[in-house]
């Protein structure tokens, strides 16, 4: 064991404890997988990263990322934290994105003010969820079937399924089930309001920070999935909100840029930026580092 160097990162927020936690060890060299998950594990957050110097041309470095349990091969807010967090520690890209190597292959970020976007990695399975997975889903939900009026597949690493309901005032009032969710990883999403007038509004406000309030935001986000007791809401995620984005635009259900609200029902106040351009979807928010130092792995 040694003392390596770690940061403790709120991510889709500009304020300190409103956004999603993530523990980033620095250097994870010489770690096995399970030091990685044991720590992971103890830290008692949704997610940890393990940095590590790259093997392929043209990343900045490699990160590993842990949730409860098991390994990811990508996750949003773990992606964002990490390169702040790199960043933060004096690390410099070879050229205009930072790349970051992780299970999907190559991520880019690029850095705008006070937020890092990522180019969401293509979603490895979409469409519409089976008819009977989508009972299950309402029945674990608490809600009637017609009430969810729109589902895909959002598999873009994590196995996300995707359903909207047909407001963000539905979405809050979510009581899931975890018996009969049980192995399911939910991602849930309802507008706020007309969805185009917010986000357009939503564009020209300035924000940038979570200072403002929700009516700047076009979706309420929820996202559903098993952990070591039962089912865990996630506060802010940045995988599902990539592919509930790519699902949405795609679709013609959202416009081509908007931002989403996630982590009310947990007292948090994530703000997740979402841009089409061109054949890229980049997901964007600000993070602050609240812990910095060292830790004995």
């Amino acid at each position: 064991m040694k003392q390596r160097p770690f940061k403790q990162v709120d991510v889709f927020t500009a304020a300190p404890y409103l956004g999603n936690p993530l523990a980033v060890v620095l250097d994870g060299s010489g770690l096995s997988a399970g030091e990685m998950q044991h720590f992971t594990n103890w830290t008692n957050l949704s997610e940890a990263t393990f940095l590590l110097p790259p093997t392929q041309p043209g990343a900045d470095y490699r990160v590993r990322i842990f949730c409860p349990g098991r390994e990811l091969p990508f996750a949003g807010h773990p992606t964002l934290g990490s390169c702040h967090a790199w960043l933060q520690a004096g690390g410099r890209p070879q050229g205009d994105y930072v790349v970051q190597e992780c299970g999907v292959g190559l991520v880019r970020l690029k850095r705008g003010g006070d937020r890092l976007a990522f180019a969401a990695p293509p979603l490895r399975k979409g469409g519409p969820l089976a008819e009977e997975d989508v009972a299950l889903i309402a029945r674990g939900l608490g809600i009637a079937r017609s009430d969810i009026v729109a589902h895909a597949w959002c598999d873009n690493g994590p196995n996300w399924r995707g359903v909207m309901l047909g407001s963000a005032e539905q979405v809050l009032a979510l009581r899931p089930d975890a018996a009969i969710l049980a192995g399911l990883d939910i991602g849930v999403v309802g507008p706020r309001g007309k969805v185009g007038v917010v986000a357009a509004h939503a564009r020209t406000s300035s924000a940038g920070s979570n200072a403002g309030a929700n009516h700047e935001c076009a979706f309420e986000v929820r996202a559903f999935f098993p952990g070591n007791n039962g089912m865990v809401e996630d506060p802010v995620t940045g995988s599902l909100n990539a592919a509930l984005a790519q699902w949405l635009i795609g679709a013609g259900i959202a416009p081509q840029s908007y931002i989403a609200s996630q982590g009310t029902a947990l007292g948090r106040a994530g703000r997740v930026h979402v841009q089409r351009d061109g054949d890229d979807t980049w997901i964007g928010g600000a993070s602050v580092t609240c812990v910095d130092g060292s830790v004995l792995l």
